[in-house]
């Protein structure tokens, strides 16, 4: 059994936990563009491969996959997400599973405002969402949404580009640099996040985690603290359900006065899954599962609650 992670940067515990599960039983191999992405040295075999961009990306990736004998592969970044999928058979003919969703649901979690407009279509309580400023300067003189709002790119990750806005003029300011953004409602509730696995056999969501997210730094969970809600894990299930998600996905969440709004999908591993894995949920396991072909029971819910997670820095010297 091995996998082959792309684009690991410094996601080094995702490395770890695979290179665990895997002890014994295969190799983890890593690829990224630049030899000062720590991660790379936490797995048994690493590559460095140009950027997604390259028009010849796409066959060293397969040539990798043959050569390494790879069950499964998969993308800790988004954009990469649907570039995987778009490729699925290509992977398939050299005996390498794509662990993750469809290219239409990645470029659905890619692409923002999609996203807002498929949640508001199937019912889901999200963010008040607009690309058009006239509409959205429409609803706030009809005092349906009001400032602060978030500015943020309609195809982005990472929380990069992403700003608070609090009138018209830093609105217009931000508009006038670049058209490609959207406007999103300011949740001012508890930001919750949620790790979560969709059996690729089965199709059936066998494991969540939630947090309540306590501090953030640049656009990922700083300290949270793990939490349980038969409601909130419901609510998932159905919302992965209908959407149709499978392997791992990531969630973020708020909850308004004990209503839970869904802010954004993001189909890959977050940035605070280790939180999760040190909580008693592992992931990298159920995925090895499924690249043998077995189904995974349900354990949603079966980790503790009321632990603590809080990041701090760490090195690596090569």
């Amino acid at each position: 059994m091995n996998i082959l992670i792309l684009s690991v940067g410094t996601r080094n515990k995702i490395i770890q936990y695979f290179v665990k599960e895997l002890s014994g039983k295969g190799n983890v191999v890593a690829t990224d563009m630049s030899t000062l992405a720590p991660a790379l040295y936490e797995a048994d075999k690493y590559y460095i491969v140009p950027q997604m961009t390259d028009k010849n990306y796409l066959n060293i990736i397969l040539e990798i996959c043959a050569n390494e004998k790879i069950d499964g592969v998969l993308s800790l970044i988004d954009p990469e997400l649907s570039y995987l999928a778009k490729y699925e058979e290509k992977f398939k003919e050299v005996g390498t599973q794509v662990i993750g969703s469809s290219e239409e649901l990645c470029e659905l979690a890619l692409d923002k405002f999609q996203m807002f407009r498929w949640l508001y279509s199937h019912g889901y309580p999200c963010a008040r969402s607009y690309i058009n400023k006239e509409e959205f300067y429409m609803d706030l003189d009809n005092k349906e949404i009001q400032f602060p709002v978030f500015v943020k790119p309609i195809r982005g990750s990472a929380s990069i580009s992403i700003s608070k806005v609090f009138n018209k003029e830093m609105l217009e300011i931000l508009f006038a640099h670049d058209q490609n953004l959207m406007i999103q409602e300011f949740l001012d509730g508890q930001e919750i996040g949620a790790d979560v696995y969709i059996d690729m056999c089965s199709g059936n969501t066998v494991s969540i985690f939630t947090k309540r997210k306590i501090k953030m730094r640049a656009g990922e969970t700083d300290k949270a603290v793990s939490f349980k809600d038969d409601r909130l894990f419901e609510f998932i299930e159905h919302f992965v359900k209908d959407a149709g998600f499978r392997g791992q996905i990531d969630i973020d969440i708020f909850d308004m006065e004990g209503k839970y709004y869904i802010s954004e999908v993001n189909p890959r591993f977050g940035g605070g899954y280790p939180h999760a894995y040190e909580s008693g949920c592992n992931h990298m396991k159920l995925i090895v599962e499924n690249l043998l072909g077995h189904a995974n029971t349900c354990n949603v819910g079966e980790y503790k609650d009321g632990i603590y997670m809080m990041k701090y820095n760490e090195i690596a010297i090569i």
